[in-house]
């Protein structure tokens, strides 16, 4: 299947479609810890980009990132039109549906709840049904604040 029949919309694509459609489109993206060469390194967590309609009949974009399995978010960020960096522009999105709740759920749940709404026939595990664990405080999650300087990271 070639990138332009896979669903997927590019940027461009994904804003007229939320400022069309008033509905969200999504992209995630897995984020690995110190790269190894062992083949079975598995993902820490994600970074989720959502643009969804602003309420005021244009879009904004919802970064939030975070480890798996743990109610610690290292970024739950709202991003008007002019603060999306161009790495960010390069990417490519699905439709989905979401609601306010579903941006206090954990971040693999969240992935879950973004997935089912776009209606992909992905087969994920039931993470909104396994126990809740939370992060130390102490513990930090390393995040590469999306192309932005460091001047600019809250």
């Amino acid at each position: 299947m070639n990138e332009e029949s896979d669903g997927r919309l590019s940027f461009d694509e994904a804003v007229a479609h939320v400022l069309q459609k008033r509905q969200a489109v999504f992209c995630a993206m897995p984020v690995f810890g110190d790269r190894t060469d062992d083949e079975e390194q598995t993902a820490e967590g994600a970074r989720i980009f959502v643009i969804e309609p602003d309420g005021a009949g244009d879009w904004q974009m919802r970064f939030i990132a975070g480890p798996f399995f743990s109610a610690a978010f290292a970024a739950n960020e709202v991003l008007v039109p002019g603060e999306v960096p161009d790495s960010v522009r390069a990417l490519r999105f699905m439709p989905t549906r979401v609601t306010d709740d579903c941006y206090e759920e954990q971040t693999q749940v969240l992935i879950q709840k973004l997935v089912q709404g776009s209606g992909i026939a992905a087969q994920l595990p039931d993470y909104a049904g396994m126990p809740m664990r939370k992060a130390e405080e102490q513990v930090v999650f390393p995040v590469n604040f999306i192309g932005r300087d460091g001047d600019q990271a809250h």
